[in-house]
């Protein structure tokens, strides 16, 4: 009686983490940039570094905020 009421807790954890794993492994797929994506984050990148566009800060500051 006893080794059955484990094996179920046993299962129910095993499920638990099927459950969790899964759960991330989608995620992490969702979260992978394209080539495009890179490439666009790296001319953003580019662009910033030569005066083309203003960061987050520098537009808080501009703004005064």
């Amino acid at each position: 009686m006893a080794e059955l009421m484990l094996e179920k807790q046993i299962l129910s954890k095993l499920e638990n983490m099927e459950k969790r794993l899964n759960y991330l492994v989608t995620y992490i797929e969702d979260s992978r940039l394209t080539v495009e994506e890179k490439q666009i984050l790296q001319e953003s990148y580019q662009h910033e570094k030569e005066g083309k566009l203003i960061s987050g800060k520098g537009l808080a500051k501009k703004l005064r905020l």
